[in-house]
């Protein structure tokens, strides 16, 4: 049995990528849309280096604090 289960699940493992390989292919593998455009960006940068505290930058924006952190990890 757990022979069998390795063998589907390998199986499974193929598709999946030939599926990715396929959709990379007809560059339909962009990932998640950005959450803020690159004006807004900047605004949450200088907003950070104005004092302002993470859970008012993300009020602001309408985004979760963590993805605040996550913006100012990429752009600073």
């Amino acid at each position: 049995m757990g022979a069998f289960a390795e063998f589907e699940r390998s199986l499974i493992k193929e598709r999946q990528l030939e599926g990715i390989t396929l959709t990379k292919k007809r560059d339909a593998y962009k990932g998640h849309k950005k959450s803020l455009n690159q004006e807004q960006q900047e605004t949450l940068i200088k907003a950070a280096r104005n004092g302002f505290s993470k859970t008012e930058i993300a009020s602001h924006f309408g985004i979760n604090r963590s993805t605040v952190y996550e913006y100012l990890k990429l752009l600073s």
